[in-house]
């Protein structure tokens, strides 16, 4: 537990590291062209890779006040991408209005696991780890 208290930063920054080369490796390797959702959840990401990098390198944990809105920001646009995926008539809420529709699956591992649960977990993790794990 203390590891984890020490090292927050790292494992918050790897978790966002790892989201951010996923979401690369569906658009560039597997040719998943990304809707517009998945955009916003890219735009939220990415820049965490970055700040929690930073933060780690400097032990700043500082960095929270300006990182969790980002990552609280994801998981709520993360879920409702979800939503907009499983539930039937979700979708009619807010179509996208034009490319690769949001509600489109790529993927659907086990029945549920899609690419907006894959950035779910990632921006709930994040926010996990920096809201639970305080340094002392």
């Amino acid at each position: 537990m203390e590891l984890m208290r020490r090292n927050v930063l790292y494992f918050a920054w790897l978790v966002a590291v790892v989201a951010t080369l996923g979401s690369l490796y569906f658009s560039e390797i597997r040719g998943f062209i990304p809707c517009e959702l998945c955009w916003y959840q890219r735009i939220l990401m990415y820049p965490l890779s970055l700040l929690l990098g930073i933060a780690a390198f400097y032990d700043e944990h500082s960095i929270k006040k300006y990182v969790l809105p980002l990552s609280i920001l994801g998981m709520l646009v993360s879920s409702f991408h979800y939503m907009e995926q499983k539930i039937p008539g979700f979708a009619a809420i807010k179509p996208c209005t034009q490319g690769v529709p949001c509600s489109a699956q790529y993927i659907n591992w086990f029945g549920f696991v899609t690419i907006p649960f894959l950035a779910l977990i990632a921006f709930t993790l994040i926010t996990v780890l920096l809201l639970v794990f305080r340094k002392k």
